[in-house]
């Protein structure tokens, strides 16, 4: 597949599933915005990489839970590249716990970053980019498999799959701009926010 002169925007894409996301963009042509929220060096890195194996990319700060850091994080994209073309909603937090011990602090945080943010992102993509754009966002097996202790983050997941299915109808309707759900399994990929949670360096 060949995404040249395609542009991308990959939101929480300073390490992990967001980092390999954005690196195969940028070996498949595209120019590639590295969204991050606080780790400005991992971002830069992306960068780099992107560059040394002969693509273009920017890394760009932004809190995707932000209404004007999102719209600023594509006015950014649109300034450098030009025309946006693809979205990946990769940015989310994760919580391991059980409901009884689960405050409303850390059900705020899960929900403003994994629904509000992923809401506020695809709702400026499907305003800007064009016909046969795309819109990817990614949930997570946890919506079906119920593991205990996962019910706030499978909640906020769950809730990513039902705006990407009635966006995609909504949007069908209008122009040809592809919505795509990407679910993750979760067994044979280590979450590096998982591991960055239980097993700190």
């Amino acid at each position: 597949m060949t995404l040249v002169n395609k542009v991308a925007i990959v939101t929480g894409s300073s390490r992990g599933i967001g980092r390999a996301i954005a690196e195969r963009l940028g070996r498949d042509g595209a120019s590639v915005v590295v969204n991050y929220a606080g780790n400005a060096d991992k971002a830069q890195e992306v960068v780099q990489a992107i560059e040394s194996s002969g693509g273009k990319a920017i890394a760009v700060q932004a809190d995707i839970s932000d209404l004007g850091q999102v719209r600023q994080l594509f006015d950014a994209a649109e300034a450098h590249f030009g025309n946006l073309h693809i979205l990946i909603n990769n940015a989310g937090t994760f919580l391991m716990k059980p409901v009884i011990d689960t405050t409303l602090a850390e059900l705020d945080k899960v929900i403003t970053l994994n629904v509000r943010g992923v809401f506020l992102a695809l709702q400026e993509a499907a305003r800007r980019i064009g016909d046969g754009g795309r819109i990817v966002n990614l949930s997570s097996n946890t919506t079906i498999r119920s593991d205990p202790n996962t019910s706030i983050y499978a909640a906020s997941k769950a809730a990513v799959e039902q705006l990407t299915r009635v966006l995609a109808k909504e949007l069908g309707a209008r122009k040809s701009l592809l919505m795509r759900l990407l679910q993750v399994q979760q067994k044979p990929i280590w979450f590096q926010t998982w591991q960055e949670r239980w097993h700190p360096k």
